[in-house]
């Protein structure tokens, strides 16, 4: 499943609103970095503005909102708020799942292993034993 969201950022200065919005395929950013890039840059980019600008503070001080989650990443928004810790901690679990589902897939047989709960809890036990070696 394909994770996406929007990240939107508004501040006033000098009596005119400013903002942007980036949509972010989040699955890319876990996949490369492992996490979520300083939006700010990005977002200040959008807007045309210098990272030594007065704007550019202006916009420091505002809260990044969170909205349109796609994927398992909208579990993890609630008013606005990323919960980015949480998010991060279930996208990794959902690639050991995935990774778990095919083993079961080409030598058991099984189509989805969520339906074996022991077997898929035996995988998970046996995978996080061999990523501690």
């Amino acid at each position: 499943m394909s994770n996406f969201i929007t990240a939107s950022v508004e501040f006033y200065f000098k009596g005119e609103k400013h903002g942007a919005s980036i949509e972010l395929d989040m699955d890319q950013h876990m996949h490369t970095s492992g996490e979520l890039p300083d939006l700010y840059p990005i977002l200040a980019k959008a807007m045309d503005l210098g990272a030594y600008s007065y704007e550019y503070e202006m916009m420091l001080a505002e809260t990044i909102m969170f909205s349109d989650a796609k994927g398992l990443i909208a579990d993890f928004v609630s008013e606005g708020i990323l919960d980015l810790a949480a998010f991060n901690d279930a996208w990794s679990e959902s690639i050991v799942i995935e990774k778990l589902q095919g083993i079961a897939k080409q030598h058991l047989s099984i189509d989805n292993i969520n339906q074996e709960t022991d077997l898929k809890n035996a995988l998970i036990a046996a995978y996080r034993l061999g990523e501690k070696d």
